[in-house]
């Protein structure tokens, strides 16, 4: 009996791992504190993708659930970019790349987001890397818009010393 149970409490915490493991691929997390994502992004030499959208934008969940979330399940992009969004629209507090504190809109607006979504590239220290990628009017060639900017971000984090 007590083997039985020991390996339910295996099997159930594996399927608990996993299922957690699964949610955190499935999504792209609203961001709460930049230090920490930075701090990732040095150790994995990676760029910090940051999508600025926000509630009831139709353009904002088909870039989401199109382009992002199918990136993030996939693990080639797990060496390549950390994803994050921002709610432009929202008071939810946020800890910048320097420490300090704002929130999602005020970010939004120091960024100069006016269309969502919006795409920007950053790396560690907060510095934009590449053009931002504005709106979704070609979704045809998003996805080669989205990995040209991707591609190139990446290639100046890793350049850089």
């Amino acid at each position: 009996m007590k083997s039985a149970n020991r390996l339910l409490i295996l099997i159930l915490s594996w399927f608990i791992c996993s299922c957690a493991y699964a949610q955190d691929r499935t999504e792209v997390p609203l961001v709460r504190d930049f230090t920490l994502e930075a701090r990732t992004a040095q150790a994995r030499k990676v760029p910090i993708l940051v999508m600025f959208g926000r509630r009831n934008c139709a353009f904002c969940d088909q870039v989401l659930n199109e382009f992002l979330v199918p990136m993030q399940h996939n693990t080639e992009y797990d060496t390549k970019v950390i994803m994050r969004r921002i709610d432009i629209g929202s008071s939810a507090r946020l800890r910048l790349f320097s420490g300090k504190n704002t929130t999602h809109a005020h970010f939004a607006k120091e960024n100069n987001i006016f269309l969502t979504p919006t795409i920007k590239l950053f790396d560690a220290e907060g510095n934009e890397l590449t053009e931002p990628l504005i709106g979704l009017t070609t979704p045809d060639y998003y996805g080669g818009f989205l990995d040209q900017r991707i591609d190139e971000a990446l290639a100046k984090v890793r350049a850089a010393k």
